[in-house]
């Protein structure tokens, strides 16, 4: 039996999979609230809420998995008259909508990722033209991700995103500067520019490759103090960003540049258009041309047909280009890819046998870097109180994916959302021990 203490117009919206869907429900929220709409993020006061919106994930099975656990789980609440209405959207519910449909009669509607104005009406609210760069923030208040494209033109034969997100099209620079400034007035100090594919920023609406052009401006706004870069493509990169990021000291010198693989007929069956030797080549210029960058990379095992000598050579070129940062995902097969045509002939237990292979040795790499650090200063950006320690970050660390600086709180004082310079003292794996510098 429904209860009588449930808010009228209130909303809780789940938020499943990456930075860019997170993007997707700020910016939904921001129209709610506009619509005089409470709203809240992932609340665990679940009959407090009178409407539940989950945004879901669909990359690989394992989010897929969370997504269906997750509609299930508030489907059960909304049979039990625990809420009111339940709306699905987001990846999931774009790539498999009619299966959704009838798999789920709880669920009151189901939307894709580009249908935020008919969210809107379904609940009654406008869509408000005029919201450009006011979101309903869920991070810390001194960061925010700026997605400045959509979609993705590239053929990757493992990658579903064109199935759910479309092609690439890129935001004005314009509508991207204007979003800015409203963040660093509401105390946003650190972007985090976030797409499908960074690097193809601009062909779209500009007819060149325009991410150097967005970083300029970006950095002339008032505020702003650090900009970072993630999602870049090695195939085609932009050569020109890397003058920008060694002579702009509010561009991070910082790339997320997910390669892979590195063995040569994994990265031909994967279709991502670059052989090893020329991603060492780029390696090797991006380090030249802005010595200290720190790199960030993915690496995708088990894809099909990946043997052991193609392993074992992804695993020699890890060694050897020591990245600062390293994340490892094991294949999903999908329907629709052109991967999905091949044999998926890697066992599960092989697959998480090499990323757990490779990620050992990425921790090596890890802890040597972070020792080379003890005794250096650095500027951190304080993200958070936690426990015993102030937590911050280093210009060459994204949240919750990268190592974090940890401050004693005993023996230190530090305001979140503030920048400190700090002398490394101990180093672990993944994590740097700092005190202040007086």
């Amino acid at each position: 039996m429904k209860t009588k203490s449930r808010a009228k117009n209130k909303v809780n919206v789940i938020t499943l999979g990456c930075s860019k869907n997170l993007v997707d429900s700020e910016v939904l929220m921001g129209q709610l609230k506009a619509n005089d709409f409470e709203v809240q993020h992932e609340s665990n006061k679940m009959k407090d809420s009178e409407i539940v919106i989950i945004n879901t994930c669909g990359f690989i099975e394992q989010a897929k998995q969370e997504s269906i656990n997750t509609i299930i789980e508030y489907s059960d609440l909304k049979a039990d008259g625990k809420i009111d209405q339940l709306i699905v959207t987001g990846c999931l519910s774009e790539r498999y909508k009619d299966d959704l449909i009838n798999e789920f009669p709880e669920v009151d509607a189901f939307f894709g990722t580009m249908e935020l104005p008919n969210i809107l009406k379904k609940l009654g609210a406008d869509y408000k033209h005029e919201l450009i760069g006011e979101r309903y923030l869920t991070t810390s208040p001194h960061y925010a991700y700026l997605k400045i494209s959509e979609g993705c033109n590239r053929t990757c034969a493992f990658c579903a995103i064109p199935l759910m997100r479309g092609q690439h099209v890129s935001r004005p620079i314009e509508s991207l500067v204007e979003e800015a400034k409203h963040l660093a007035k509401n105390g946003v100090k650190e972007l985090m520019l976030i797409a499908q594919e960074l690097t193809y920023y601009g062909l779209d609406i500009y007819k060149e490759r325009r991410l150097n052009a967005l970083l300029q401006a970006l950095a002339q706004v008032d505020g702003i103090e650090w900009i970072r870069l993630h999602y870049a493509y090695p195939t085609g990169f932009p050569l020109d960003i890397l003058d920008e990021i060694r002579e702009n000291d509010k561009v991070c010198a910082y790339i997320d540049i997910p390669f892979q693989h590195a063995a040569n007929g994994v990265l031909k069956r994967m279709r991502r258009g670059i052989t090893r030797e020329e991603t060492e080549a780029l390696i090797q210029t991006i380090r030249e041309k802005v010595p200290g960058i720190t790199l960030r990379t993915t690496m995708l095992v088990g894809f099909p047909g990946e043997t052991d000598a193609e392993f074992e050579e992804l695993c020699d070129f890890v060694r050897r280009m020591k990245f600062n940062r390293l994340g490892v995902f094991t294949y999903s097969h999908e329907d629709n890819t052109r991967a999905f045509e091949m044999e998926d002939d890697i066992s599960e237990d092989l697959k998480q046998k090499r990323a757990n292979a490779l990620m050992d040795i990425q921790q090596g790499i890890s802890a040597a870097l972070n020792k080379e650090k003890v005794g250096k200063e650095m500027k951190v950006m304080i993200d958070r109180k936690e426990g015993k320690y102030f937590v911050g970050r280093t210009e060459g660390d994204s949240p919750e994916v990268d190592n974090e600086v940890l401050i004693a709180a005993d023996k230190n004082y530090c305001r979140v959302g503030d920048f400190v310079k700090v002398r490394i003292t101990e180093a672990e794996e993944f994590d740097l021990y700092a005190e202040p510098v007086k």
